[in-house]
């Protein structure tokens, strides 16, 4: 298998499967504690169906819509996530120019092995910087200045990650950042000399963002655990929250929002956006997936600020399920993440290309004409 011949979620990531040594893929892969959540965040889709109406004259549906003060083509765009030089050797480059070709937002980790400035001239498409709350303050401070002279054009403050949840498979692999040669390790490594090979023939791996600030997880190899455990603000507070909301001064949203009373809080600090999320399974397993929570926060805050959908996303269909459910767009990370593992930037735009089409086909299937079409009258949930 190939590129062209991936067609879903399970295509890429069998592929990416076959390209990644081991501990990289099961980092992609896995989840916390037992992995309810993370299953859950794809199977609660399933809890309801599409109702479409017939004879509508659609014809070219529009899929455009407006978040962080920007247009963009399709109503899905690349979460942060951490370390795409894993993946591909072209990391954050790579996902980042795919965006841009079809008119979404790329969107950049405090974690990532790219500067923002370095991205800042590789892409000129919609931009969001995710930040983390260090416990050393300056590195925030820096990080928010230095998104601003690059040029993004939102921010986003994960706030589920003040300790790291158990990732169990992260324990088994011995996955560290940077990687390291571990007898658990080796044979996996050994078993994949392409990636090896662009792994040591590319700049060093670094967490470009921060490197000059901490050598953890830079020149010091450390569990991703140990790292989010040591540099991460575990004290965190709304108070904290609203700083950033008004040094950042734009377009900002809150990641790891699950319940209608955050949603409201974030409303009260200056927030104009909240990414409904539970880090995709990798923090408190057992706990509700976005979907769940989409349509009860949509009904209290819908009309106050923007909702994104971020976790579980695997096709179209969802995409149209969580726009009817009251989210003005979603985000995804496994998905792309094993698409950049399978092929680069090409793998990124093959699967941006398949959910557009997905999309376009089935908002026609619908009888829907642009996404304000999608409302609570589109889906009828299970009982």
């Amino acid at each position: 298998m190939n590129i062209n011949g991936c067609y879903n979620f399970e295509d890429f990531r069998k592929l990416a499967k076959k390209k990644l040594p081991s501990p990289i893929f099961n980092y992609i892969d896995g989840g916390a504690d037992d992995e309810i959540t993370l299953r859950r965040n794809t199977e609660a889709f399933d809890d309801c169906d599409l109702v479409p109406n017939i004879l509508n004259n659609v014809g070219e549906p529009d899929l455009s819509t407006t978040i962080f003060g920007k247009k963009i083509d399709m109503p899905i765009f690349l979460s942060p996530t951490a370390m795409q030089r894993l993946y591909h050797h072209d990391g954050d480059k790579a996902s980042a120019r795919a965006a841009e070709k079809f008119g979404t937002f790329y969107s950049m980790s405090s974690m990532a092995n790219t500067t923002m400035e370095e991205i800042s001239n590789v892409s000129s498409g919609p931009k969001l910087f995710q930040l983390y709350v260090h416990k050393d303050k300056s590195i925030t401070d820096d990080l928010i200045e230095r998104s601003k002279r690059s040029g993004f054009d939102a921010m986003c403050l994960t706030v589920d990650t003040l300790v790291a949840g158990n990732r169990e498979r992260d324990h088994r692999t011995g996955f560290t950042t940077p990687p390291k040669l571990t007898l658990q390790s080796l044979i996996s490594f050994a078993a994949h000399p392409q990636w090896v090979f662009n792994y040591f023939t590319h700049p060093k791996f670094e967490l470009a963002n921060v490197s000059k600030k901490t050598d953890k997880g830079t020149n010091i190899a450390k569990s991703v655990i140990d790292y989010v455990n040591e540099q991460y603000d575990p004290t965190m507070n709304w108070k904290d929250a609203e700083y950033i909301v008004k040094k950042w001064d734009g377009p900002f949203a809150l990641k790891g929002v699950m319940s209608v009373e955050d949603a409201k809080k974030a409303i009260d600090i200056g927030c104009t956006a909240i990414m409904v999320s539970n880090h995709g399974g990798r923090q408190l397993d057992g706990s509700r997936s976005p979907f769940d929570q989409v349509k009860a926060i949509s009904d209290a805050v819908g009309d106050k600020l923007e909702i994104i959908l971020d976790g579980g996303v695997r096709r179209g269909t969802h995409v149209l399920k969580a726009l009817s459910a009251g989210a003005t767009a979603c985000s995804f990370g496994k998905a792309f993440l094993f698409s950049l593992g399978a092929g680069g930037q090409k793998g990124v735009e093959r699967l941006l290309e398949n959910m557009h089409k997905e999309i376009k086909r089935n908002m026609i299937l619908m009888g829907c004409k642009n996404l304000k079409d999608l409302d609570a009258s589109k889906i009828i949930y299970r009982k």
